[in-house]
C-alpha cells in the first residue's frame, strides 16, 4: 500500500488527523496540527487532577444498547504515556472503539479521526503514538476504525459484506463512539466531560464537520484541517483529471518546469519576492501562453505541446459539466517543487498524487475516487466499474445520493452555533491532493447562510506554499489546538495563528495566517522571514 505520509513529528503531537494519506483507494491516518510548546500546553492547559471513581477492571461491565463487546484493561505507566484505563470493544454492527482514561483526568475529551476510506488498526503506530501523547496532557482520548477493518477489507470494499458499513462509515461510527465515549469516561470518573474537542485533517476533517453540521451537541470545538468536505465532488474532478492526463501524459520535467514558471509569474503578486504564493487567484497563468511550447512534431522537457498545455490548464480549471463550472481546480502552487509526498527527495506536488508515475498511470487521487465510485456510489457495487464510461455532462448526478450520506457540504451550522460550538478550518494554497477551494467556497457559503456574525464562531485559516495539513515550501506548522482552546474556554478568538517552517530541525521562517479573508502583509522593515514583520489586513 503505497502512503502519503504528510507527517511531521512536532514537539508535542495530540491529534488525530485524517489525513489524506492515500492508497490506493484507501488513506490511513496521520497528525494535523497540534500544540506547538509542550511545557506551555502543560503549564496552561493540563491541569490533570481528577481520578478514577472507580477500578479499572469494573469498566469491563459497563453496558449500553450499542455495545457488543467490551473489555477493560489497566495499563502502566512507561516513557511513553502515564498509567491509563483502556477501554476498547465493538458497538454494532463492527465498529471498533477505543477509550483511552488517564490516571490523571483533565476534564477534557478528545477524539481523534480517520484518513480516506478508514478502517485503520486502532494499534497502528500513527495512530497508538498520536493517542499517548494526548495522554500525557491528561486527556481522555477516543478513536474507531469506523465500523471495518481495512487490512480485510480495502478501500470501499466493506460494503460487499454489509451495506450497513457504508453508514457508519459516512457517519455512523464516530457519532456513536463519541456518546459511548462521553458515557464512559462520565462512568469511570464520575464526573461528566467538561469540554470536548476534535482536530482532524483530510477525511478527518469531513467527520469533523459532519460533527458540527448534524451532531452539534458532540464538541465544542471542531478543528478541520483540509477537509474532504466534498466526496463527491473531489471524486468527478479526480477522473476528470485522469481522462486529462491520459489524454497527454506529463513527465516529471514537464512539471518540474510548470513550477518553475508558475512561481516566476506569481510569486511577486503581493508586493514581495519570496517564494511563496499569497493568493494564487490574484495570478493570471496560462500553460499555454506562459510555458515555452514545443515546436510542431517535437516533444522535449523543455516545452509543453498543445495537448499537454491544455490538460495542465484542466487540471487548474476543474470539471465542467453542461458548459458550466462544476467543482473547483487545483491551485497554482499546488505543482511546486518540494518533499515528495511518498518519500525519495523532491518533486512537483502533482507526483505520484494527481499525475502518476506508476506502470498502470493511476494516481492516488483517482484510486482513491475510483474506488469510491465502484463501491460506494454505484449500488449495487460494482467491482469492475470503468471512469472512462461516466460522462460529465449526463452523469454526475449519479453521486447524488451517496453525497447525501458521505458529503460535508451543510453551511447551516446554527445549531452549532446556538449551543456555543467554535470551529476552526485550515487548508493550505499548495494543496495538491484536495482542492483549497472547496474549502474556500464552504466557509463563504457557510458565512452567507449564518449572518454577519458568523466568525464569532467559525474561521477560516489559508496557509500559502503548504500541502496537504501540512509540508510543502511554505510555513507549515501552526498550533490551532491552543488557538481553540482560549476560544472555547477563554472567549479569545483567533485574531491570527503563528506558522513556522522547520528544515533540519531548524525553524527557518515563520509568519501570521490570518483568518480569512485577511492576508499576511510585510510591514517593510526587518526579516521576511519573521512573523514580527507582518500584519494581517484585509486583502
Amino acid at each position: 500500500m503505497v502512503r502519503i505520509m504528510q507527517c511531521q513529528k512536532f514537539r508535542f503531537i495530540l491529534t488525530v488527523v485524517g489525513l489524506s494519506i492515500i492508497a490506493s483507494a484507501s488513506m490511513t491516518s496521520a497528525r494535523a496540527q497540534t500544540f506547538a510548546d509542550l511545557k506551555t500546553a502543560l503549564v496552561d492547559y493540563s491541569k490533570a487532577d481528577i481520578e478514577p471513581g472507580k477500578a479499572c477492571e469494573a469498566m469491563s461491565g459497563f453496558k449500553s444498547n450499542d455495545i457488543v463487546q467490551i473489555t477493560a484493561v489497566s495499563v502502566a505507566a512507561t516513557a511513553a504515556a502515564p498509567a491509563n484505563c483502556r477501554v476498547a470493544g465493538l458497538l454494532q454492527p463492527e465498529i471498533a472503539f477505543e477509550v483511552s482514561l488517564p490516571a490523571k483526568w483533565n476534564g477534557r475529551f478528545y477524539m481523534i479521526g480517520n484518513g480516506g476510506h478508514a478502517g485503520e488498526s486502532l494499534d497502528d503506530p500513527s495512530r497508538t503514538s498520536q493517542r499517548d501523547d494526548a495522554l500525557k496532557l491528561g486527556f481522555a482520548v477516543a478513536q474507531t476504525n469506523t465500523g471495518h477493518d481495512s487490512r480485510k477489507e480495502p478501500g470501499g470494499t466493506f460494503v460487499l459484506s454489509n451495506p450497513q458499513k457504508a453508514i457508519d462509515y459516512a457517519y455512523r461510527a464516530v457519532h456513536l463512539t463519541v456518546t459511548t465515549a462521553k458515557d464512559v469516561i462520565h462512568n469511570y470518573y464520575g464526573k461528566p466531560v467538561s469540554y470536548a474537542y476534535w482536530n482532524s485533517c483530510s477525511n478527518g476533517g469531513r467527520q469533523g464537520l459532519i460533527e458540527a453540521q448534524r451532531f452539534p451537541g458532540d464538541f465544542d470545538g471542531v478543528i478541520a484541517n483540509a477537509p474532504w468536505l466534498d466526496q463527491t465532488g473531489f471524486t468527478i474532478g479526480a477522473m476528470w483529471n485522469q481522462k486529462a492526463i491520459s489524454e497527454a501524459p506529463l513527465t516529471p520535467a514537464k512539471l518540474s518546469l510548470l513550477a518553475e514558471k508558475v512561481m516566476a509569474k506569481c510569486d511577486s503578486l503581493d508586493g514581495l519576492k519570496d517564494g511563496l504564493i499569497d493568493d494564487p487567484r490574484k495570478c493570471s497563468f496560462d500553460p499555454a501562453r506562459d510555458v515555452p511550447a514545443c515546436g510542431e512534431g517535437t516533444d522535449g522537457a523543455d516545452c509543453l505541446t498543445p495537448a499537454q498545455a491544455a490538460t495542465i490548464a484542466k487540471i487548474y480549471g476543474g470539471p465542467i459539466s453542461n458548459g458550466k463550472s462544476f467543482f473547483p481546480g487545483f491551485a497554482l502552487g499546488s505543482e511546486a517543487v518540494m518533499p515528495a509526498l511518498f518519500g525519495g527527495g523532491t518533486g512537483s506536488g502533482w507526483m505520484n498524487v494527481i499525475v502518476s508515475t506508476q506502470p498502470d498511470g493511476k494516481a492516488a487521487d483517482f484510486n482513491l475516487a475510483e474506488n469510491t465510485m465502484r463501491y460506494l456510489v454505484n449500488k449495487p457495487p460494482k467491482p469492475d466499474y470503468d471512469y472512462r464510461t461516466f460522462d460529465f455532462d449526463r452523469d454526475i448526478h449519479m453521486l447524488d445520493e451517496w453525497g447525501k450520506q458521505a458529503d460535508a457540504k451543510n453551511p447551516d451550522l446554527a445549531n452549532f452555533k446556538s449551543r456555543g460550538g467554535k470551529l476552526i478550518m485550515t487548508y493550505g494554497w499548495a494543496d495538491s491532493i484536495l482542492q483549497p477551494m472547496m474549502g474556500v467556497n464552504y466557509y463563504e457559503q457557510a458565512l452567507a447562510k449564518n449572518g454577519p456574525d458568523a466568525m464569532d464562531f467559525f474561521r477560516l485559516f489559508m496557509v500559502p506554499g503548504m500541502a496537504h495539513c501540512s509540508g510543502g515550501i511554505g510555513p507549515d506548522r501552526n498550533d490551532t489546538m491552543t488557538a481553540m482552546i482560549n476560544w472555547v474556554e477563554k472567549g479569545k478568538a483567533p485574531e491570527s495563528i503563528q506558522a513556522s517552517r522547520v528544515v533540519d530541525g531548524k525553524v527557518v521562517r515563520t509568519r501570521p495566517l490570518c483568518p480569512y479573508p485577511q492576508v499576511a502583509r510585510y510591514t517593510g522593515q526587518g526579516s521576511i522571514d519573521d512573523a514580527a514583520n507582518f500584519r494581517c489586513v484585509k486583502p
